[in-house]
C-alpha cells in the first residue's frame, strides 16, 4: 500500500454530487458523491456490476448521467478542458497492430496535439523502450497494457484513470502493472483505479471508495478501513469464567467461542494492554492472547453484506 505525504492544502481534482445513472429500471449508479484530491491513489472497489465503469464513463463524458452532476478542478474549467489534463484507460488498448510501439505513440501525439519529445521517457517508464520498434501485434497482453499506460501518460496528466488494468493478465503481468502504478504515484500523479480485486487495492492504493450496486458504502484511507474494527483471540482455562467476565464488560460488542478459542470484538479502539489488564484484575490469565487486524476483505464483506 502506498503512503501519501501530508499535503496541507490538497487541490481538489474531481467532485461528484449525488450522481446517478439508470439503464431502464436498473440503477447502475445511485446518488454517488465523492471527492478526489491531488496526490492520492484511489481505489474504486466493488464486485462486477457495482457501477465502477459507469461512474468512470460519466466523468469522462462517454455516459450521460440520469441525475446529479460532477465538476473538475472545483468548477474552474469545463469537462472538455479537464480531459486534456488527464489520462485514461477504460477499455482494451486500441492501437494499430501493424505499426510499431514507437509509430503508435507518434501517431497518438499528433491526435492529442502534444510533443513527441516525451515518448522515450514514457516507454522507458513502462519498460518498453527496447521494444519500441516491435509491431504491436507481437506484444503480449501485459506489454499491450503497459503501452496503453505509456500512451495515457504522454500528455503528463495530473490524474490517471485506470479501469481494471490487470484483467486477464498472468501473475507476472499483474506484478509489473502494480509496480508501474506505484512508480507513477511516486512521481506525483494522482490515480483513480477501478478494480474488483481487494488485494490490488490494498497493495496499491492509499484511499478506497467501496461500491455495491451503485451505492457508496465507504470512502476514506485504506489504513483506516482496515484498523477500524480489530478483534482479540483468547484461550484460557476455565473458559466459562473468561466468557462470563468478558460479557460483563460494557465496551465489548460481541463474543464468539469456537473450539475453545474466544474471539472478542470491542465496540471501539480498545488497546491490547487495556483488555489484558482487565483480565489480570479478574484473575484470568490467558495462554493465548492475540490482537487481530482485519483484512480489507473482512471489512469489505462487513460493509457490503446485505
Amino acid at each position: 500500500m502506498t503512503t501519501t505525504p501530508h499535503i496541507s492544502m490538497q487541490k481538489t481534482l474531481l467532485e461528484l454530487f449525488n450522481l446517478s445513472k439508470n439503464f431502464g429500471s436498473i440503477k447502475a449508479v445511485d446518488g454517488l458523491s465523492l471527492s478526489l484530491k491531488k496526490g492520492n491513489v484511489y481505489g474504486l472497489l466493488g464486485p462486477n456490476g457495482s457501477g465502477k465503469s459507469t461512474t468512470l464513463g460519466m466523468v469522462l463524458n462517454v455516459v450521460n448521467p440520469t441525475s446529479g452532476y460532477f465538476q473538475w478542478y472545483s468548477g474552474t474549467i469545463t469537462t472538455h478542458q479537464a480531459l486534456k489534463k488527464i489520462g485514461a484507460i477504460i477499455e482494451r488498448p486500441n492501437f494499430y497492430p501493424y505499426m510499431t510501439a514507437l509509430q503508435n505513440m507518434v501517431l497518438l501525439c499528433k491526435i492529442k496535439e502534444c510533443d513527441t519529445n516525451g515518448i522515450e521517457e514514457k516507454l522507458k517508464l513502462v519498460g518498453l523502450w527496447e521494444r519500441r520498434n516491435s509491431k504491436f501485434s507481437t506484444f503480449s497482453l501485459g506489454m499491450k497494457q503497459r503501452l496503453a499506460i505509456a500512451a495515457a501518460l504522454i500528455n503528463n496528466p495530473e490524474l490517471l484513470i485506470l479501469d481494471e488494468p490487470t484483467n486477464g493478465l498472468d501473475p507476472e503481468g499483474i506484478h509489473q502493472i502494480r509496480k508501474l502504478i506505484l512508480n507513477i504515484a511516486k512521481m506525483g500523479t494522482t490515480i483513480l483505479l477501478a478494480s474488483h480485486l481487494l488485494d490490488e487495492v490494498e497493495k496499491v492504493c492509499s484511499h478506497v471508495i467501496v461500491l455495491k450496486k451503485g451505492v457508496k458504502y465507504y470512502e476514506g484511507p485504506v489504513d483506516q478501513i482496515t484498523v477500524a474494527h480489530g478483534f482479540f483471540e483468547i484461550k484460557c482455562t476455565p473458559i466459562e469464567a473468561a466468557i462470563h467476565f468478558l460479557e460483563s464488560l460494557s465496551d465489548i460488542s460481541e463474543i464468539q467461542n469456537e473450539k475453545d478459542l474466544i474471539r472478542v470484538f470491542p465496540k471501539n479502539d480498545m488497546k491490547p494492554e487495556s483488555l489484558s489488564k482487565k483480565l489480570a484484575e479478574a484473575k484470568i490469565y490467558p495462554t493465548h492472547f492475540v490482537w487481530r487486524k482485519p483484512t480489507l476483505e473482512d471489512q469489505f464483506l462487513s460493509l457490503t453484506q446485505t
